[in-house]
């Protein structure tokens, strides 16, 4: 009798709320990087798709799907969900629509969904990098994976999901500026209203959001500058002083990292920061795909090796015994922890046009209850077997990553 009501009080107690923001990964198949801790992209998207009443608004550098898929499931919500009457919108980058037509194609054929591309170089130079989407302008996701089923099986990503309608609808207003400028493209005439944001909207950053293990307060992030909405939302300068703060540790994890391209101005912004950050005796960490062995990008990182204070290392995933995946089999996270207890995600590689000429977005976290998981996903990476410290003098084989 006791038994039975004791694993009836069990039934009936209350379920603890789900955090307003949460860490969200993605796991290559056949390696040890999964964390138990942290949700799978596929699992999320899946849920938050499914909770839509009113609006889905997806800015992706692409979409690509393989049937069978994880990202198969993950689109068949999308259709459920337009299929109940919810308004579907997917932005897209014209250059990648061309080499990955078909799903988009597939997905503009169904009613209430809604398909533009957008060509970023016309005004700014560069493309549509971001990978996010807002549900119904209160809740939103976005990290380093793109709308591709490689990135739910093959690669390892990072991002966030985030239940607060004042962040969303920073991302929901800059989805719509590009989505009526793709709009102008394609000769729409748009009744709507130009897209701006509140005069107090900047006003509730940084919010404080519950997180797993404590509070976070959390910072909406855009680029480029000139299409930020408003120039504090940069993210640029704010990454900067989030370095400048160190005082312990930065650990950061990228696809690339290249401070300097041909045919490009000087851009340091980043790199010196780094640099102040190890001479006042900070410890600096970087972690890179080996995809950065290609002349004109290793050489950059080989520099910074011998720095006092400096450690490289380059990010091998296997291949998969199943063959050859082409633009998988990598480490495609994008973040920066400061100290345990600040960090930037977002979706930029440090390169300088995807500050100055893409779009892209992120997100700033202060609190140790995301940063101290940040610190931890960075640490079990570093410390794998997939991980190798670079040699400054070594001459590197690029590794097969393309068709």
């Amino acid at each position: 009798m006791l038994v039975a009501l004791f694993a009836l009080s069990l039934l009936q107690a209350p379920v603890p709320p789900a955090p307003e923001i949460e860490l969200v990964e993605s796991v290559p198949l056949e390696t040890t990087l999964d964390h138990a801790s942290i949700r799978d992209a596929d699992v999320v998207w899946r849920e938050m798709i499914d909770g839509a009443t009113q609006s889905l608004s997806f800015a992706q550098f692409y979409v690509c799907d393989k049937p069978g898929s994880k990202l198969s499931p993950v689109l068949a919500a999308v259709e459920r969900a337009a299929a109940r009457g919810v308004r579907v919108r997917f932005l897209a980058d014209a250059k990648f629509w061309a080499k990955y037509p078909e799903t988009l194609e597939a997905l503009a054929k169904h009613a209430h969904v809604e398909v533009r591309k957008l060509d970023f170089a016309d005004g700014a130079g560069g493309v549509l990098h971001a990978k996010y989407f807002v549900v119904d302008g209160t809740s939103a996701y976005l990290g380093s994976q793109n709308f591709d089923w490689r990135s739910l099986e093959h690669i390892q990503e990072l991002g966030v999901r985030i239940a607060a309608p004042e962040i969303a609808r920073v991302f929901a207003t800059s989805f719509e500026q590009d989505w009526q400028a793709a709009g102008k493209q394609l000769g729409v005439k748009s009744l709507d209203a130009p897209a701006k944001l509140a005069a107090d909207a900047l006003s509730a950053f940084p919010l404080e959001l519950d997180a797993t293990g404590g509070t976070v307060r959390v910072t909406p992030l855009v680029s480029p500058k000139e299409h930020a909405l408003d120039a504090a939302l940069w993210d640029l300068p704010r990454i900067v002083a989030l370095i400048d703060g160190a005082r312990k540790s930065v650990r950061v994890q990228l696809l690339t990292y290249k401070p300097a391209m041909r045919n490009a101005p000087p851009w340091d912004e980043l790199d010196g920061a780094l640099r102040r950050a190890a001479a006042r005796g900070v410890d600096v960490e970087l972690l890179v795909a080996d995809w950065g062995k290609r002349k004109g990008t290793i050489e950059a990182l080989q520099e910074l090796e011998p720095l006092e204070h400096f450690a490289v290392k380059l990010v091998t995933i296997p291949q998969c015994s199943t063959g050859y995946v082409p633009f998988a089999r990598v480490v495609h996270a994008k973040y920066c922890v400061v100290d345990g207890e600040r960090a930037w995600l977002g979706t930029s590689n440090w390169e300088r046009d995807y500050f100055y000429e893409s779009r892209n977005v992120g997100v700033l976290l202060e609190g140790a209850a995301l940063g101290g998981a940040l610190d931890g996903f960075f640490a079990d990476l570093w410390k794998s077997s997939y991980a190798s410290a670079i040699d400054p003098h070594a001459t590197y084989e690029v590794p097969r990553f393309g068709e």
